[in-house]
């Protein structure tokens, strides 16, 4: 749900953000925090500028996220849910019968005290996470494998969830949130509902400074910059791209130019682009 905040100052006025008041209000669960983080602040695995407008922010504590649900046939129970800085999604904080204690997405419509349960054929419901292969056609899932045994790597944002549409021998076809259709291996596990906190993609973050909190630095147009800096830059007053197609400053194609590899192996199991209306 989303806060509106009163006008009391310039950056209060039309900011509406996230009601985070059914949340946990005290810090996380310290033996699920990642220690020996450092900022990435962009960068790639040399040191060099991976992204650009990226550096500052408020410091954050890295939640161990369990993507993979291994505890098969053991009861968990949702203990609370929490706000994690890292994600859009919030987390519900899990404990497991035999004591032991885990971060997961929360989906919508989960609630603090109900039971959740890992396995290749647990019961169909809202948290239950189990091979692709045992969920009916039509459900929403989300926290999908591409690889069994290798944890969710696809459908994790907030608000978000994908739908299985066929069943064809061994592999599923499943409808992405970008309406790709893609097959997925049966034995890859899922997920039961949509993922929650689904208004925050509605929310309005009122100032610069939130979005400076937040990690993000200020973007500069091409066509404002210096003709050295970018291809879009020069000219005299406001003279626009002024190319025949619009331009990386790197001189790359951009605006909707098509970047994946037509020889990637996995090319094969894409049934519908995400493009195709």
């Amino acid at each position: 749900m989303l806060k509106i905040r009163k006008p009391t100052s310039s950056g209060q006025r039309h900011q509406a953000d996230i009601d985070r008041s059914m949340l946990h209000d005290g810090g996380p669960e310290k033996s699920l925090l990642l220690s020996g983080y450092t900022k990435r602040q962009g960068r790639g695995f040399k040191g060099r500028v991976t992204v650009r407008h990226r550096g500052g922010g408020m410091k954050k504590k890295i939640r161990i996220i369990e993507w993979k649900r291994t505890k098969f046939g053991v009861t968990a129970t949702v203990v609370r849910f929490e706000y994690d800085p890292l994600r859009g999604a919030h987390v519900a904080l899990l404990q497991y019968k035999d004591g032991e204690k885990a971060y997961i997405l929360a989906p919508e419509n989960l609630n603090i005290g109900d039971e959740v349960v890992s396995g290749p054929e647990v019961e169909i419901k809202t948290g239950n996470a189990l091979a692709l292969k045992n969920i009916p056609v039509g459900m929403p899932i989300h926290n999908i494998e591409l690889r069994a045994g290798k944890g969710a790597q696809m459908v994790r944002g907030a608000g978000v969830s994908a739908v299985i549409q066929s069943k064809e021998g061994d592999m599923v076809a499943v409808q992405l949130p970008s309406k790709e259709v893609r097959l997925i291996s049966g034995e890859c596990f899922a997920t039961i509902g949509q993922v929650g906190n689904q208004e925050w993609k509605n929310r309005k973050i009122g100032k610069a400074g939130r979005k400076r909190l937040m990690g993000i630095r200020p973007t500069n147009r091409g066509t404002a910059q210096h003709p050295a800096s970018h291809p879009h830059g020069g000219g005299e007053g406001r003279s626009g791209v002024g190319l025949k197609y619009p331009k990386t400053p790197w001189g790359k194609h951009a605006h909707g130019t098509k970047t994946r590899n037509r020889r990637k192996n996995s090319s094969r199991l894409i049934i519908r682009d995400r493009r195709v209306k």
